[in-house]
């Protein structure tokens, strides 16, 4: 097992302003997981009630997704339920019930423990120290993270960043952590707080790579049908760790290549609700997909 992911498996109810669906998969280790599958096999640590369907669970082990860390216990799954407004980087959170998530405290299988690589989804900064207490072979510890925790635990989530190679945020919660308005300057700012790398994803502009000696930018795959872009963020970074525990290497040029990868997978969770889009296509398509976007690039 060398990828673990560790975040949410949830269920989610997204309206925007063509649709509503109600209670869809969804959760930051679902996507990141699903995505991470189109390049290696990673493994998953998560809690679900016992609501959550078995044949969700079977569709992810179809998708070389190891699940020995994800739990079944007594209780509901957590829950989401979000609007979109017709700008679709415009998100309201109308309900959020944690359920068993509430208390969860990962533990790792003793195989998850040899894990090279480690995806801190999401997850409380409190706990990070737990998680990576556990890892014995870990050479590279990405995290990503939301407004919740910036606004309210803004100590112990800047201690949790110290302690990582790879942070992915969006560019609202990259200036909101540095507090820097100019994206160039914040994105240094939290590079010199200790992570190698600073990722930052914007939407349909595509990402931002801060590394030691450059920055990378690289542009979305173009998109006429965005339908549902919950799971993007967590997609992207799924891909780009996948892609790079499938390379074995973290040089500069994997890094960039993984960033590609990363804007590819995303591009195909926005086109349908929920997982969907991820639990259709094939390698074809996202090679594809890469190429089309080396075409655009090139000059």
């Amino acid at each position: 097992m060398s990828l673990v992911i560790i975040g949410s498996v949830a269920f989610d109810t997204v309206e925007t302003p063509q649709a509503r669906r109600e209670r869809i998969i969804g959760g930051s280790a679902t996507y990141a997981s699903l995505a991470a599958s189109f390049f290696t096999s990673p493994g998953l640590v998560s809690v679900v009630g016992r609501d959550f369907p078995r044949k969700f669970l079977n569709l992810l082990k179809a998708h070389r997704i190891d699940l020995q860390g994800l739990r079944v216990k007594a209780g509901k799954t957590f829950f989401w339920h979000g609007r979109y407004e017709q700008d679709p980087n415009l998100r309201t959170t109308l309900r959020t019930e944690l359920n068993v998530w509430r208390d969860f405290r990962p533990i790792l299988p003793e195989s998850y423990r040899q894990a090279e690589i480690v995806f801190l989804s999401n997850l409380d900064p409190d706990s990070h120290d737990h998680i990576l207490s556990q890892l014995q072979r870990v050479k590279l510890v990405a995290m990503d993270t939301i407004r919740f925790w910036i606004e309210n635990k803004p100590k112990s989530l800047i201690k949790a960043i110290q302690k990582v190679d790879i942070l992915f945020v969006n560019d609202e919660e990259c200036r909101l952590i540095a507090e820097e308005i100019n994206l160039v300057k914040a994105g240094r700012k939290l590079q010199a707080a200790g992570p190698k790398i600073i990722i930052i994803k914007k939407g349909e502009h595509g990402a931002m790579v801060f590394g030691k000696n450059f920055v990378f930018g690289v542009l979305a795959h173009p998109s006429e049908r965005v339908v549902d872009p919950t799971g993007a963020g967590d997609s992207f970074a799924g891909a780009f760790l996948g892609y790079l525990d499938s390379s074995a290497r973290f040089t500069q040029r994997e890094i960039r290549k993984a960033a590609v990868y990363g804007n590819v997978v995303a591009s195909l969770v926005i086109e349908d609700f929920g997982p969907t889009r991820l639990l259709e296509a094939g390698q074809m398509e996202i090679i594809k997909r890469y190429q089309e976007i080396k075409k655009l690039v090139s000059f």
